[in-house]
């Protein structure tokens, strides 16, 4: 069975669909995983767990002694809880062992459907307190620093959001992360509403009512986030209180550490997608370099030139990796990351990964401040302003869909490439044929190319700028811009823009766009690749 193409608010764009629509069954946009932290904040100050000490009578030169006594307790009370229902605990000593999948053994063998699955103890590291001597002063001191411990890992299948995690750490000041997943919590959501749907590892390969589907990913997005994860962090961590009860104003603080924000593209078939997924990578490693990488998510570039602007000091990367489930390309800037990778065969994934939301604006008052003037302020890692890292994550990945559009879907490299590799005749004129191998002719088609003129157009006075190192003799100016001019006049005979009414701008047309794509991808293409295109 199959279901009528939607278009929702976000997601894929209305151009990736115009042109893939009709292999496309349904688009799915939301969370995917989601990793929490809860931290007693105050703690992480030396000069305040110091007080914090004082507050539980506790002298610099007892704290360990005390800190183990509370380490024993966090343990033995998290053993018993698992023990009593007659769930496995076990010690994990190796780092190649993947929990998660584990944990899904397990409760595929034992038959949970809901309720604690397991208890894994590992030692990972972690920032935490240790006593240090100082031998200038002749005084020991609190030193928060990196070092080992234990952490437990309780594994349950929560009734709302399917499997998770809450992994404690049995030292101070016992941070708390939470890992959840937003397609399994979908799942949970469509099964209550009897909506069917066909699942394959955290995806959905077909969904009987999309938008529906839509709705309920929306959903999850708003809501109070602390009322939901903190009865998750009781019943792991019940000492919490006790902890937390010595110091005035002393609590537990959720912010999410990292979110995955992806959008799916349900392909009808696999055929349809293996057709055009190496499409896809072809131009996303040879065509989208460091500015629209930039612009995918969120950042300017220069408004004239469209470069990567002179004040930016971050690191933009572009790799390609294959898997076993596939290839996929991820690009990233400054920690964040936007990847594309077909999943289970027929599932176009864009995914935006947030690690450093501070990147990214929220219009909000000063924190502390909730009815003073709001600005555009720096993104928080706090859950208030997770739903902002939801909007601008889909927006990422409705720029990244915008641009996979201008692959051709149903024609060949050579038919592309084809119409403007011969000369033209129009109106008694002839137009020479573009060559792309050609050194001058391909740096036009790669300056032609450029993200920046997809929204704004493009002048004579631009392509210069690229093509020409900067001149102050008018004489060669005058030169430059009318050979430009039949540039333009040569890029218009073929079809690949056309002139926007009264101005000086040219648009990139959508045929044109295609063809840019295919000829570009000839360019960069292999000795076997081009021995095709020739014949």
């Amino acid at each position: 069975m199959q279901t009528t193409t939607h278009s929702t608010a976000r997601g894929a764009t209305s151009r990736f669909l115009d042109q893939f629509g009709s292999q496309v069954t349904g688009v799915l946009h939301g969370f995917d995983r989601l990793r929490f932290r809860a931290t007693l904040r105050m703690l992480f100050d030396p000069r305040r767990f110091d007080l914090y000490l004082g507050c539980c009578g506790v002298l610099l030169k007892h704290f360990g002694a005390f800190a183990e006594k509370l380490t024993e307790r966090v343990r033995a009370a998290a053993y018993a809880q698992f023990e009593a229902l007659g769930r496995p605990c076990r010690y994990l000593g190796g780092g190649d062992i993947s929990k998660e999948e584990l944990a899904r053994q397990i409760a595929r063998e034992d038959g949970i459907k809901e309720g604690p699955v397991a208890l894994f103890a590992c030692v990972e590291p972690c920032l935490s307190y240790r006593v240090r001597g100082d031998r200038q002063s002749r005084q020991i001191r609190l030193a928060l620093e990196q070092r080992k411990c234990t952490h437990l890992y309780h594994y349950q299948m929560h009734p709302q959001f399917g499997l998770l995690h809450v992994r404690v750490q049995t030292w101070f000041p016992f941070t708390i992360d939470l890992c959840l997943n937003g397609r399994e919590w979908l799942a949970r959501q469509m099964d209550e509403i009897s909506l069917a749907y066909r699942q394959r590892d955290n995806c959905f390969v077909w969904v009987e009512d999309p938008p529906r589907a839509q709705a309920l990913l929306e959903a999850q997005r708003r809501g109070d986030w602390v009322a939901r994860l903190q009865p998750l962090l009781e019943a792991a961590h019940p000492l919490h209180t006790e902890i937390s009860a010595p110091m005035a104003g002393l609590h537990y603080y959720w912010s999410a550490s990292q979110s995955e924000y992806a959008t799916d593209v349900l392909f009808d078939r696999p055929e349809s997608l293996a057709r055009l997924y190496p499409r896809f990578l072809h131009h996303a490693v040879h065509s989208f370099s460091s500015p629209d990488v930039l612009r995918f998510l969120g950042r300017r570039v220069e408004e004239k030139t469209g470069a990567v602007p002179a004040r930016f000091a971050g690191e933009v990367t572009t790799s390609l990796k294959t898997r076993p489930e596939g290839v996929r390309v991820r690009h990233t800037l400054n920690g964040n990351s936007l990847k594309i990778y077909d999943k289970e065969g027929s599932v176009l994934r864009v995914e935006t990964t947030i690690v450093h939301p501070e990147e990214f604006k929220v219009w909000r008052p000063k924190e502390g401040d909730e009815e003073g003037e709001k600005s555009w302020r720096k993104l928080r890692r706090g859950v208030a302003d997770l739903w902002r890292r939801g909007e601008v994550s889909a927006a990422a990945n409705e720029r990244y869909l915008e641009a996979l559009a201008s692959v051709s879907g149903s024609t060949a490299l050579a038919e592309e490439a084809a119409a403007v590799c011969r000369p033209v005749r129009i109106e008694g004129r002839r137009y020479r044929a573009l060559n792309p191998l050609n050194e001058d002719d391909g740096a036009l088609l790669e300056a032609l190319s450029r993200g920046e003129f997809v929204l704004q157009g493009l002048r004579n006075r631009d392509l210069c700028a690229l093509l020409h190192q900067k001149s102050s003799c008018r004489q060669t100016q005058r030169r430059r811009a009318a050979a430009m001019t039949r540039k333009l006049a040569l890029l218009r005979a073929h079809g690949l823009i056309k002139k926007v009414p009264r101005s000086h701008r040219y648009q990139i047309t959508a045929n044109g766009r295609r063809i840019l794509t295919a000829l570009l991808a000839a360019r960069h293409a292999n000795v076997e690749q081009l021995t095709k295109l020739a014949a």
